[in-house]
């Protein structure tokens, strides 16, 4: 059984990379679609991972980990792309000013840095809040079978006993 949930998670894990890797490639290296398959991650993970916890502390641990595991994968990617051009910082032939990315403040170079602090810290911190959020949306919409029935049968007790009173 443990052999066909690691099967089952291994093929979920490389389908995430590959989607991660075709979203990377169609936003052209700039991760917003990265980001928006964060939210779709974040909602699914809840129900695929219901099963392995014990209580729902434990699958809130678990969802907060899938999500920094989801930005992990970005942030490799993100660094692979943008992680050379910091050396055109320091090269004084180079033509920061027509690069090619948008001058965001008043200097070029203050712009190359601000725009590499945004792709590659940022945007996967992003994927980890969006993944975050989906999970706690989903959770708090859709509980899991075995939590959303505790939870009701803690209810019914409560009002039986108010019903005592």
């Amino acid at each position: 059984m443990s052999t066909f949930l690691t099967h089952k998670f291994l093929l979920l894990i490389i389908a995430f990379i590959l989607l991660d890797l075709l979203a990377v490639g169609g936003g052209m290296g700039i991760p917003f679609f990265a980001i928006l398959l964060g939210f779709g991650v974040g909602w699914f993970a809840p129900s695929l991972l219901a099963g392995t916890a014990s209580n729902l502390r434990h699958l809130l641990r678990k969802c907060l980990m899938t999500a920094c595991f989801t930005s992990a994968f970005p942030f490799l990617l993100m660094r692979l792309i943008w992680g050379p051009i910091p050396r055109m910082l320091f090269d004084p032939l180079a033509d920061i000013a027509n690069f090619g990315i948008p001058l965001i403040q008043y200097e070029p170079r203050a712009s190359v840095i601000g725009w590499l602090v945004l792709m590659i810290l940022i945007s996967p911190f992003l994927q980890i809040l969006t993944a975050g959020i989906a999970s706690s949306v989903c959770l708090a919409w859709l509980p899991p079978a075995p939590f959303g029935e505790w939870e009701f049968a803690c209810a019914v007790v409560t009002l039986r006993d108010l019903a005592r009173l």
